[in-house]
């Protein structure tokens, strides 16, 4: 591309800091919705007649160690590392997965992490570190 960025990849390297940060607030809230899970199992009312119901506790442990790795890579992946590339687009749809089976816990904040997800699997899978 003799150096020059297209358009849309302009857009991708600034979303790439973008999502970084929600990354780190993603997983932040993973931490703290999965001691939340963990302490107090009650916190979290099931919704009827779901095909499928996972204990809390498990899923708090789950929440807590996706969280614990989210905000990991998104850290170095704000600092330039190209590695973390690939990590992260994996944890994103570890994430998307994740919430799709939480939505009987929490419907709206579900969704709305695998709308992010969504963003941020896009934006690191237009991204090109190589083409600079």
């Amino acid at each position: 591309m003799n150096g020059q960025m297209s358009g849309r990849q302009a857009a991708a390297s600034g979303v790439v800091l973008f999502v970084s940060v929600l990354m780190v607030m993603n997983g932040i809230w993973g931490v703290i919705v999965g001691i939340a899970a963990i302490a107090r199992r009650e916190f979290f009312v099931l919704a009827p007649n779901y095909v499928y119901e996972f204990s809390t506790t498990g899923w708090g442990w789950i929440h807590l160690i996706l969280g614990v790795l989210l905000v990991a890579i998104a850290l170095a992946l704000m600092s330039g590392k190209r590695w973390a590339r690939w990590p992260a687009v994996a944890l994103a749809v570890l994430q998307a997965i994740d919430h799709f089976f939480f939505i009987p816990y929490y419907p709206w904040w579900s969704i709305l992490v695998i709308v992010l997800d969504i963003v941020i699997i896009w934006a690191l899978l237009v991204y090109r570190p190589e083409d600079f």
